[in-house]
């Protein structure tokens, strides 16, 4: 049962990177500047989605809470800078979003359009610190805590961050891609297609500095998938990029979400059967089994997530389908 909690965690906390990572995307792309009217245009098309695909945020440290609650103390407490900067940024964008609009200045709406480039910032890369963090391994003690937080302070969590940073940008260009008015998609395309390259070699580059890394080595359980996930996100971006030339936005948003998805995919699958590996003390680290709940705790949560899931996908979907479709002028604006 821990390995199903695992693994729903997982796709939780990986449809929040799919869905939320364009809305960073698209608030990383408002630091081009640009027109006014073009900044409103990326927001009205981000704008029924953003709050919605947060929720997935919200369930998965749900789970995270509820069904692996040793996991929530050593995480948070080892890597709270990440945390606490990914969680400024999500609030940041969501507050810059919804007031940017509020006022009629449009110096002041400038400002708050930097609160939303700098929130979709620290969003993503904190993510990508803490994925890289737990690929790496912790300096958790013999007494079950992590000490300190110079761990995250390795080349590998940098490079890591920064791909994430990469990958988000060209989510949220593909995104506008498929959103925004025909004219101003060729725009958002070509865009996306510049950021392709970009993101490309920040994966190779964090690749290469993983491997090198002695920290990562030690910490990584199946080697066999952490260089095939790899492979597999260059391949998922250079389908997008093949998708975006042929102009078929929606295969490339497809793909893109998938690059956005795997690096969770390559931490669950690379150390596992741990969640958390020691540095110091390799009888320290925390396998996904001593990390969950009891098992009565378990199934009395599958009583509630049970019907979760299905609301979450359901309500997802209704938000596309009402929401389907370029943005054309016609539709209300409130960002």
């Amino acid at each position: 049962m821990d390995l199903a909690w695992y693994a729903l965690l997982g796709l939780f906390f990986a449809s929040y990177l799919v869905l939320a990572g364009y809305d960073y995307g698209v608030g990383l792309l408002l630091a081009r500047g640009g027109a006014p009217a073009g900044r409103r245009a990326a927001l009205t098309a981000l704008g029924p989605f953003f709050l919605g695909n947060e929720v997935w945020l919200v369930a998965a440290v749900g789970i995270l809470f509820g069904a692996f609650p040793v996991l929530e103390g050593e995480l948070l407490a080892g890597c709270y800078p990440a945390v606490a900067g990914a969680l400024v940024g999500v609030v940041l964008v969501t507050a810059g979003v919804q007031l940017r609009s509020r006022p009629g200045d449009v110096r002041v709406r400038a400002r708050w359009d930097r609160v939303i480039v700098v929130g979709s910032a620290l969003a993503a890369l904190g993510w990508g610190v803490v994925l890289a963090a737990l690929l790496q391994g912790v300096p958790r003690q013999a007494d079950g805590h992590v000490a300190g937080v110079s761990h995250l302070a390795t080349p590998f969590a940098a490079t890591a961050g920064l791909t994430m940073v990469a990958l988000v940008a060209v989510h949220g260009a593909t995104f506008l891609t498929l959103r925004l008015p025909a004219d101003a998609a060729d725009a958002a395309g070509r865009t996306a297609r510049r950021l392709v390259p970009v993101a490309l070699c920040a994966v190779v580059v964090a690749t290469v500095v993983g491997v090198l890394s002695p920290r990562v080595r030690d910490a990584v359980g199946r080697p066999a998938v952490a260089v095939l996930l790899p492979v597999l996100l260059v391949v998922a971006l250079l389908a997008a990029r093949a998708a975006l030339a042929r102009r078929r936005p929606g295969w490339a948003l497809i793909a893109t979400g998938a690059a956005m998805g795997l690096p969770v995919a390559l931490v669950g699958a690379a150390l596992w059967p741990y969640v958390l590996v020691s540095t110091t003390d390799p009888g320290a680290s925390l396998t996904v089994a001593d990390a969950a709940a009891s098992t009565p705790t378990l199934r009395l949560l599958g009583w509630v997530a049970l019907p979760l899931l299905p609301a979450l996908l359901g309500f997802q979907a209704m938000c596309w389908w009402v929401f389907r479709g370029r943005t054309d002028g016609r539709a209300p604006v409130y960002w």
